[in-house]
């Protein structure tokens, strides 16, 4: 059985101590204590309405019949009270009748919803995804008309990219969209993978379709982006006619298993141009890089419930002995979180999940700095700090999350990998995070190839440069120096690792490609142990005067050790194989394979 608390101090710290929000304009009515309190209600809704449905909707699974997708029992009673309760509007503009919430609080939500139902989360997540592009691009006559329908959730919405023959290679797609008298286009074309493409939870669906129009030129740059409901609504609003668009089929997947994953067919479908012709790509990013951050964020969600899961088992299993002699000598045998090896699984997660916590608030505070601000050379750097953080979170949190859920399955042994307790079932769902959005390796390829040299590298100077700062101000400190040195070996590595990468790719693009990888969870851990310090750092600081807290910061300064000492190391075993360079991987001839 699957249980879960929503880290609530954990949460405050991180949104309160580590990453304190900068006064913008829009959030000066959300005070601390407000805050707190949409977290405690987000924790109670997620645990007690969308953590039940969990492992049935996993046993159910979506239902396909005649073109029409069902969702497994109580989702859609479940959907409507998350909307009900403005779950889905928490972050979204007030103009379109959203609540305008840091996005700082709403990630934190967004973690708890995973952590309890990734399969739910995705129908609002794509539908928030969807809203944010076409609040960037579309014109305020479709924005007026839709966007508030999806911000309250009444209408779902979906992006649709893939293709049968092309996926991260979108330069290769088909769809076709052919110009109407009336200002619409008819799209024609077959669309796969395609997220909550159908389902009874809302009134209308809303698809933004990536197609070709007739004139556009070869490649990505001849791609133009659409908005093609399920239903074409009335003058008044109202889900009217059927549109051209259908469900062929369902995925039936290895996990997320009550999510709709569908193959959706347009025959000529009636839709209206986002953004300018030939320009999909700009608008489209601009939901593919929230979901990037959103799908990082699902990694996180499950190494939480993960963690928990198995911190409850260690805590009630018996099985032999502590090595040092009996720890409860009144009992048949002492519980497993004595033992050392189980202790290394239950450090690992807490640290890789606390650390991706306070990266990933601090990711969402940058976020709303560039949304919000008023100071241009701030939304700038902004942007740029995103821009260089975005692959990482999502394929560093995507990787930890999978680990973590197999770590999870370790602990509890031959019943973790049945299906009684649910963990197998954290294995499953986290997989497939790893691979949409953008497989993880395209984001290593994303990080070196395009966000690491931009502007001369200048993105990297938005976190290089306070990690410097960081280090000269604290390594002589009395409370936490030795872990700042340990830390700044670390760091090293990580500039070392740059300027190979920078230097090789010059001459040979190649060699930039075979340490992708590497170079990306070097980066990752090296930003986990960033934040770990300055966790450290302000537990340190409050740990003499905390009170009833004291056992809270003790834990951060103990796990920030255990993650300089035990999981930083790794990052010189990835500079030795960054530095080894591509000829070992790339010397064999296709047929050898």
């Amino acid at each position: 059985m699957q249980t879960y608390t929503a880290p609530l101090r954990d949460m405050r710290f991180v949104l309160h101590e580590l990453h304190p929000a900068p006064a913008l304009p829009g959030h000066e009515e959300f005070t601390p204590e407000l805050l707190d309190t949409v977290l405690e209600e987000a924790g109670k809704f997620c645990s007690e309405v969308l953590l039940p449905l969990n492992a049935s909707g996993d046993e159910e699974g979506c239902h396909y019949e005649n073109g029409v997708v069902r969702t497994p029992k109580g989702f859609k009673e479940a959907y409507a009270a998350f909307n009900e309760a403005g779950w889905g509007a928490l972050n979204a503009d007030p103009a379109y009748g959203g609540q305008g919430l840091p996005e700082t609080v709403a990630k934190l939500v967004e973690e708890m919803i995973c952590a309890c139902n990734i399969s739910f989360g995705l129908y609002p997540g794509l539908t928030h995804g969807a809203y944010l592009a076409m609040k960037s691009h579309a014109s305020d006559e479709l924005k007026d008309f839709y966007l508030p329908k999806m911000v309250s959730g009444e209408w779902a919405g979906t992006m649709c990219l893939t293709e049968p023959h092309c996926g991260t290679d979108l330069g290769l797609l088909r769809t076709k969209a052919i110009p109407q008298e009336d200002g619409s286009y008819s799209l024609t074309g077959s669309k796969i993978f395609i997220s909550a493409g159908e389902h009874d939870m809302a009134e209308n669906i809303i698809h933004l379709v990536l197609a070709r129009l007739p004139d556009a030129p070869s490649g990505v740059k001849g791609i133009s982006l659409f908005l093609v409901p399920k239903f074409l609504p009335d003058e008044n609003g109202k889900p009217g006619a059927r549109n051209g668009v259908s469900c062929a089929a369902i995925e039936h997947k290895m996990g997320i298993k009550a999510s709709a994953t569908c193959q959706m067919n347009f025959d000529d479908a009636k839709g209206w141009l986002v953004g300018a012709p030939h320009k999909g790509m700009q608008a489209m990013f601009v939901m593919m890089n929230s979901e990037r951050l959103s799908v990082g964020t699902q990694g996180l969600g499950i190494g939480e419930a993960a963690y928990q899961g198995a911190v409850a088992y260690s805590k009630d299993r018996l099985q032999g002995r502590s090595l040092a002699g009996a720890k409860y000598p009144e009992k048949a045998a002492d519980p497993i979180i004595v033992h050392p090896d189980i202790r290394r699984n239950l450090m690992t997660m807490r640290a890789y999940n606390e650390g991706c916590r306070a990266l990933g608030v601090w990711v969402a505070g940058v976020m709303d700095i560039a949304e919000r601000s008023g100071d241009e050379k701030a939304k700038a750097e902004a942007e740029e700090f995103i821009a260089i953080m975005t692959p990482i979170v999502k394929a560093l949190f995507t990787d930890l999350g999978f680990e973590s859920a197999n770590l999870a399955v370790q602990t509890y042994g031959g019943h973790g990998y049945i299906r009684d307790h649910g963990m197998e079932q954290l294995v499953r769902d986290s997989r497939i995070a790893m691979i949409y959005e953008g497989t993880n390796g395209i984001q290593a390829l994303d990080l070196v190839g395009r966000k690491m040299p931009a502007n001369m590298g200048r993105g990297l100077r938005r976190f290089f440069h306070p990690v410097q700062e960081f280090i000269d101000e604290n390594q002589n400190d009395p409370g936490i120096g030795k872990l700042v040195q340990g830390f700044a070996r670390g760091f090293g590595a990580l500039q070392l690792a740059t300027s190979f990468i920078a230097e090789k790719a010059l001459k040979d693009p190649e060699e930039a490609g075979a340490a992708a990888t590497e170079y990306l969870r070097l980066f990752g851990l090296v930003a986990l142990g960033f934040m770990w310090l300055r966790s450290a750092k302000i537990a340190t600081g409050k740990l003499a005067d905390a009170g009833a807290d004291a056992g809270f910061y003790k834990t951060k300064l103990v796990t920030a050790r255990f993650f300089i000492e035990r999981i930083l190391p790794q990052v010189g075993a990835l500079l030795a194989s960054i530095k080894s360079g591509k000829a070992a991987m790339m010397a064999l001839e296709d047929e050898a394979f």
